[in-house]
């Protein structure tokens, strides 16, 4: 079984990208279901900005993890599914600004712009979506060459201050709630995922002075 899972072929990979992705759309399918049905709840505008807030901040994780799993489990197969998950989290946090602009603001852009500035967990909210556009938009292979590997990746790893900006504007959400239980988990989640970046960068580090020293 480590073996199999150690190595996936093209149709195996395949096949598991059909799955994720099915898998990854159901929140949304019952998002649409619970709306059909009329079964939001007293207050339907919340329910939805916050089930596509959690569920942003989910696949954000996910996406970040994908890293130490593969480093953890050898299985490098899962660098292919990360962009997928990238995007998925890119396409529950527009939802989740949808939503926003939508129900609270009537599209009016001028009015939102001004909730934008006047309230502080919502502009940390609007600046971490605005930072996953042009990670969205530079997913496809033709950006990666366009860009070349090094500045793709530079550009891609504002990331690691996306995450954090979403940890802060669900902390201040909740804390009119006094609430804080789903942001300190998911604050933790998120350090332990970065220390872990920053502690392989500082073995790297050690390991290129060692080998420089010889």
């Amino acid at each position: 079984m480590a073996t199999t899972l150690a190595s996936l072929d093209a149709r195996q990979l395949k096949l598991l990208k059909g799955v994720l992705f099915i898998a990854a759309c159901l929140p949304f399918l019952r998002l649409v279901i619970f709306t059909v049905t009329d079964q939001l709840g007293a207050n339907p505008v919340e329910f939805i900005t916050r089930n596509t807030g959690d569920w942003t901040l989910y696949f954000l994780c996910i996406t970040l993890a994908v890293t130490p799993l593969r480093r953890f489990t050898g299985w490098n197969w899962l660098v292919r599914l990360r962009r997928m998950l990238g995007l998925f989290a890119f396409f529950y946090a527009s939802l989740h600004f949808l939503t926003f602009l939508w129900f609270d603001h009537f599209f009016d852009v001028a009015e939102m712009l001004k909730d934008v500035v006047k309230r502080p967990f919502i502009t940390v909210g609007f600046g971490a979506f605005l930072l996953l556009i042009p990670l969205a938009a530079t997913s496809t292979n033709a950006m990666i060459k366009r860009l070349g590997g090094k500045r793709w990746q530079l550009l891609h790893r504002m990331i690691y201050l996306i995450a954090p900006l979403g940890i802060l504007h669900y902390w201040w959400m909740k804390a009119g709630k006094n609430d804080f239980s789903q942001p300190i988990l998911f604050g933790l989640i998120v350090a332990a995922l970065l220390l872990l970046r920053l502690y392989w960068r500082f073995m790297q580090g050690q390991g290129v002075r060692a080998r420089a020293a010889g």
